[in-house]
């Protein structure tokens, strides 16, 4: 089964792999999702500097010649974004041992002490963080591990964006290149990421489009059977969240005769060949790379024929 069909199948069961890890011994529980990780490796190499001004960033490896920067997240989940010297937090093993992650093509290789086992879930058991008024907040959400202690959820888009500004700025910039549709309904907005929900609403608000915003499926659901569809014009949703994923979202409207004729438009850091596939296994109407501001132009002229 290939990585589409894999989460698909997941997906359908309202399922999710979590990959857990510790920052220290004895230490508390971590969780990526599984689909974001290329590979875990044990580094034998010196890593290379590069000088970086971000505190947490700490050089670079080749891998099959792509250079990856590395990221110490035990010093990230101490960063406050103003304090500079984070060496007493560092992840202290002999051992590199090296999570590879992919977020919308920008290969990034996150430091961790230890690896642990891999925790299915249903997105049920998962509860979101409700936090949202607390900017440096790293995880969106938790559940429990097989002997019922806490497993947190990192905020991975979070990570990457503290790490990398350039990616947040990028989108901005590209903000410039979009037309306004100016849009007499709303396009509802699913996500469990703040950084996301951020830039999503800034390309809404340069699209002059009307909007509203949701941190899981269920919120934007529980909008949806309240209002109604009437002043829905699209709906764009990430696939991996907490109470209620994206699949769950796009299952629920495509079967609802009442929601059905809304187009639903997925946000997701799956990119390459997989998106046809996978826009088309979920019956999507298209697929856009985690918050492309043109992408998003793009698909939503297209599903609404303007």
């Amino acid at each position: 089964m290939n990585k589409v069909d894999e989460v698909t199948s997941l997906h359908l069961r309202n399922e999710a792999q979590f990959f857990t890890f510790q920052l220290e011994k004895d230490g508390n529980l971590y969780a990526i999702n599984i689909f974001k990780i290329k590979e875990i490796i044990k580094y034998k190499e010196e890593f290379i500097d590069i000088m970086s001004s971000v505190p947490f960033v700490e050089g670079l490896i080749t891998v099959r010649n792509f250079n990856i920067p590395i990221i110490d997240m035990k010093k990230w989940f101490h960063y406050t974004g103003m304090n500079t010297n984070l060496d007493k937090y560092a992840v202290d093993s002999k051992d590199k041992i090296i999570v590879i992650c992919d977020f919308s093509g920008i290969l990034v290789g996150v430091r961790i002490y230890a690896a642990q086992r891999i925790l299915t879930k249903k997105w049920s058991d998962i509860t979101r963080n409700e936090d949202d008024s607390n900017p440096n907040q790293k995880v969106i959400g938790h559940t429990k591990y097989y002997d019922n202690s806490i497993v947190q959820i990192v905020d991975v888009e979070k990570m990457a964006v503290d790490a990398f500004p350039w990616i947040e700025e990028a989108k901005e910039n590209e903000l410039e290149n979009i037309s306004k549709l100016n849009l007499d309904k709303y396009v509802l907005i699913a996500d469990d990421s703040k950084p996301v929900l951020n830039i999503m609403g800034k390309i809404m608000e340069k699209l002059n489009v009307k909007y509203k915003l949701f941190h899981n499926g269920q919120e934007l659901l529980n909008f949806l059977t309240k209002n109604g569809p009437d002043d829905v014009a699209a709906i764009i949703t990430d696939l991996e969240m907490p109470v209620t994923s994206g699949f769950e979202v796009i299952k629920q409207v495509k079967n609802n005769h009442s929601f059905s004729h809304i187009p639903i438009i997925v946000n997701s850091s799956m990119s390459g060949e997989s998106n046809e596939k996978m826009a088309k296994s979920l019956n999507a109407n298209g697929f856009i790379s985690k918050s492309n501001p043109k992408e998003i132009e793009i698909s939503l002229r297209k599903a609404l024929n303007i």
